[in-house]
């Protein structure tokens, strides 16, 4: 899946003068890996964590013992906390949080199954998140999220 939505992000992000940075869990660094891929990204891109597993999210990002077991670790609460607590130690004007379900065997259920994910981004102004459902493979569920975080940030900064 080409992910030309990320090209134009980064041209609008280097046009402003705003750095980037990412929390992420699902993609587990991919999406910060997509965002270096582009010329001249060493203008904008801090860098990223990947807490993949709910004890990094508690241990680095400083997640709230019992967050993670009350709202699970593929939730909208806690992807917001990886943005907001990520986003203290990077001093960067976007940091985006990202979290959801890429295979079986996660929170999945009936309400949020495979192929949801949680998006908080963190703007100098204001903070934004959505919630999606997408379908394919693990590989495309994760470029499906990446795509649709350059568009949020595009909507934001234009």
């Amino acid at each position: 899946m080409a992910l030309d939505k990320v090209t134009k992000c980064c041209q609008a992000l280097i046009e402003q003068n705003l750095t980037i940075s990412f929390a992420e869990s699902a993609s587990a660094g991919k999406m910060c890996y997509e965002f270096s891929t582009v010329m001249n990204s060493g203008k904008i891109l801090m860098g990223g964590i990947i807490c993949y597993h709910s004890s990094m999210k508690e241990d680095l990002l400083q997640i709230p013992w019992g967050t993670i077991e009350k709202y699970s670790a593929e939730s909208a609460e806690v992807t917001q906390l990886m943005a907001q607590h990520f986003s203290r130690y990077v001093q960067s004007d976007i940091c985006v949080g990202l979290t959801g379900l890429t295979t079986p065997g996660g929170s999945e259920n009936e309400e949020k199954p495979v192929g949801t994910i949680f998006i908080h981004i963190i703007f100098p102004n204001k903070e934004v998140a959505e919630r999606f459902e997408f379908k394919g493979n693990a590989e495309t569920i994760i470029d499906q999220a990446i795509n649709a975080v350059a568009e949020m940030i595009l909507h934001e900064i234009k």
